[in-house]
C-alpha cells in the first residue's frame, strides 16, 4: 500500500478527489489528510492579494469576512469530514486532522508517524508566497524528507 499525506486547505472537491486517488493506478492509497483552515493561515493581505492575481476581485473585496478561529475551525471539522468520506468512498483508506499554527511541523509530525511515501500539497494558488518560495509545498520539500508534489485545486469547493 502506498502512504499518502495530503495537506489541504479545504473541502475536496470531486474532481481533486479524482485527482489524486488516481495518482497511483491501481495501487491502493491510504491518505493521512492535514487540514490547516485558510482563515488560520496567512494573513488576510496575503490572500486579498492572491485573489486579486488570480482576477477574483469580489473575493479579494470579501477577504475580511472569511472565518477565523472558532468558527474556522467549525468549518475546518466539516471539510476535513466531507474530504475524508469522499477519499473513502473511492475505497481508498482515509484518515485525518485539523492544523492549527505550525503546519510544515504537523506535516513533518505526520509523515514520520505513518511513514509516508510522498506527500501532496493540494491548495490554490497562492502567488505571492509561491514567488518567495514560502508556500507549503516549497518550505516541505526541505523539511519532510519525502519527495513533495503540488497541485493545484480544480474548482472552488
Amino acid at each position: 500500500m502506498f502512504t499518502s499525506v495530503l495537506m489541504i486547505e479545504k473541502a475536496l472537491t470531486s474532481a481533486d478527489v479524482e485527482f489524486v486517488t488516481t495518482l497511483h493506478g491501481d495501487e491502493p492509497v491510504s491518505f493521512h489528510v492535514l487540514l490547516q483552515p485558510r482563515g488560520e493561515q496567512a494573513d488576510r493581505l496575503l490572500r486579498a492579494i492572491d485573489d486579486v492575481a488570480l482576477g477574483e476581485l469580489d473575493e479579494a473585496v470579501r477577504e475580511g469576512e472569511t472565518p477565523e478561529g472558532e468558527e474556522a475551525t467549525s468549518m475546518g471539522e466539516r471539510a476535513l469530514e466531507v474530504s475524508l468520506q469522499a477519499l473513502r468512498a473511492t475505497g481508498d483508506e482515509a484518515d485525518g486532522r485539523l492544523v492549527g499554527n505550525h503546519p510544515l511541523d504537523a506535516l513533518k509530525a505526520m509523515v514520520e508517524e505513518v511513514e509516508a511515501d510522498e506527500v501532496i500539497v493540494l491548495t490554490d494558488p497562492h502567488y505571492v508566497e509561491e514567488f518567495f518560495h514560502r508556500d507549503w509545498a516549497s518550505r516541505a520539500r526541505h523539511k519532510v524528507g519525502v519527495p513533495v508534489l503540488k497541485l493545484f485545486s480544480h474548482s472552488k469547493a
